[in-house]
């Protein structure tokens, strides 16, 4: 592919693989990546430690005028929570619920990722999707 001519599913895949290779070396043991219900879906799931991670990747180019995160939404987030208490309830873990937020900035001209910034308790959830 053309450098500059990524598009938003390579990105999204892209950041999603670097996200995921990133935790790895934190000591993160990853559970699933993709993880959809019907109106939600999660990038990434791992866990670490007591804490099961439910992490959103947003992926954007040096030229984006916003932070990554900037697109987690109350809406976003909100399908987030309700398919990370879909997959508590399917696994049965005891592990303590966070959210985070993985940036990955890339270059669009040479497609060569230039930040990798993980947001650990990006947002929290409340209401009737709590898990406990």
């Amino acid at each position: 592919m053309m450098p500059g001519k990524m598009n938003a599913g390579k990105t999204g895949n892209t950041g999603e693989t670097a996200a995921e290779g990133f935790l790895i070396r934190k000591g993160y043991e990853i559970l699933a990546r993709n993880y959809r219900i019907r109106g939600g879906e999660i990038d990434i799931i791992a866990s670490r430690g007591e804490y099961i991670v439910f992490a959103e990747v947003k992926t954007r180019n040096t030229a984006s005028l916003a932070r990554p995160s900037a697109w987690v939404d109350y809406r976003k987030q909100k399908k987030i929570i309700r398919t990370a208490a879909d997959y508590i309830a399917k696994s049965g873990t005891d592990l303590q619920p966070r959210f985070d937020v993985i940036e990955i900035v890339y270059d669009k001209n040479t497609e060569i990722i230039v930040n990798i910034r993980h947001i650990e308790d990006a947002f929290m959830q409340s209401g009737e999707y709590a898990p406990y």
